[in-house]
């Protein structure tokens, strides 16, 4: 289980709350919050994927001071889910590049597996939401991810915390040529992570039902 904490946390990002970072000039591809292999992952897609955390922890966190106890606990989730939209496209390149494919009965098995510990669906829905900020919605997809790590990491002989398991994922960075909208930081091929901007015209502001951070 802690194997699969760990591999959860880095494939996912997980999380923290959604502050929007205020535009700023020269954006080499408008409405896009990333590209990356020549694809967009638009700003759009990621405000959605924010928005579709947050609907996840209201409904779980109807009590208010619960939910604004979750929205701290959260407090970058919109920089913290570009680096796992990134880091999951990064990742399945990665697993292509080396002849690793998952089946879906693989990914009903690893659920099924996971329910039995949890307590039922429910409990791993919850779960999944509280500890690694994956909605309800994407849960299978994270588990297929989380396949996809493991069986790429026992293909290279090794396992999700070592050396050669991310040099493989940073090949796939540096080949998928990553860039991100400065608003949003930069992304490091080597280190296969979003690196924060430093510098003084970004900022954060916080959005509804968020506080501003520094």
């Amino acid at each position: 289980m802690h194997r699969r904490r760990r591999t959860a946390l880095l494939l996912s990002a997980v999380i923290a709350a959604a502050p929007l970072l205020a535009a700023c000039g020269n954006d080499a591809h408008p409405g896009a919050a990333a590209v990356v292999g020549g694809q967009r992952i638009t700003v759009a897609q990621l405000e959605s994927r924010v928005k579709e955390v947050r609907a996840a922890q209201r409904a779980v966190f109807t009590d208010d001071t619960q939910y604004a106890q979750a929205l701290a606990q959260t407090g970058t989730l919109t920089r913290d889910t570009l680096h796992g939209m990134v880091l999951d496209r990064v990742l399945q390149r990665a697993a292509e590049d080396a002849g690793v494919t998952v089946t879906p009965r693989e990914v009903q098995e690893m659920r099924t597996g996971l329910e039995q510990q949890a307590g039922g669906a429910e409990g791993l829905r919850k779960a999944w939401l509280q500890q690694y900020g994956i909605p309800p919605q994407r849960l299978e997809d994270n588990l297929r991810l989380q396949l996809e790590a493991q069986k790429l990491a026992t293909r290279l002989g090794t396992n999700t915390s070592q050396p050669a398991f991310w040099n493989a994922l940073s090949k796939a960075s540096k080949s998928l040529d990553v860039d991100l909208n400065p608003r949003y930081g930069s992304w490091d091929a080597r280190k296969v992570s979003r690196v924060d901007a430093k510098t003084p015209w970004v900022r954060e502001t916080g959005t509804a039902g968020s506080k501003q951070t520094t």
